[in-house]
């Protein structure tokens, strides 16, 4: 578990500069926060969703790709394998991690921006930010007049830059939730069969009632 964190202010000008940044892909590592980096993230997720010309039948697939793209950058796929793998990643060679991280990539950069295309004018609330070291934590609320959803993203600090290795939506972890998925096909078939249906893109996007995820 994460021990107790103190909150950190970040500078008045760390969103602007953490914006340039997402939109340029080049870093200026002491002017991000974890926050400012899901803020600018999801920022430019909700102007492409907005984005009138972009919602025009012709444009769909470009949308699509904009939109995984954003995700990609922000997110850090080796980590997210090695922690749904667990046991079954030390196993494996270094092509064979490169391949399944490359297809779990994939899989779920398709999977969250067919999720988050559903966006219909919610509101995101930005509720504390958590330090430990490397690891951060920021705790936020997507609100709308019918529900709201708790989104907790967990971020990593690598290379002076802050990258998301597990999201948690109503108590519910994307790692925890893949791992469980990933070790009953891969007990009742093989790992063959996993990486089989994740280049299909054949595995099912489970969701368990976990009440609280673990942070590791």
């Amino acid at each position: 578990m994460m021990p107790r964190r103190r909150r950190l202010r970040p500078p008045l000008s760390c969103l602007f500069v953490t914006c340039l940044v997402l939109c340029a892909g080049i870093g200026a590592a002491s002017a991000e926060t974890p926050t400012a980096v899901v803020r600018a993230t999801i920022t430019e997720m909700i102007r492409i969703l907005e984005d009138e010309t972009l919602k025009q039948p012709s444009r769909l697939k470009t949308r699509r790709r904009m939109l995984e793209d954003v995700v990609a950058g922000r997110f850090d796929y080796r980590e997210i394998s090695k922690r749904t793998l667990t046991v079954r990643w030390k196993a494996l060679s270094e092509s064979e991690r490169a391949e399944f991280v490359d297809l779990f990539k994939t899989f779920l950069t398709d999977r969250y921006a067919e999720k988050i295309e559903g966006y219909a004018g919610e509101q995101v609330q930005y509720l504390s930010e958590r330090l430990e070291g490397p690891y951060a934590e920021v705790r936020t609320k997507l609100v709308s007049t019918k529900t709201e959803i708790p989104m907790d993203y967990r971020l990593l600090l690598k290379s002076e830059q802050w990258y998301a290795y597990d999201l948690v939506i109503d108590g519910v972890s994307l790692v925890r939730n893949y791992r469980s998925q990933f070790e009953k096909i891969i007990r009742s078939d093989s790992y063959e069969e996993l990486v089989r249906r994740l280049r299909n893109r054949t595995v099912r996007d489970e969701t368990q009632t976990e009440a609280k995820p673990d942070p590791s």
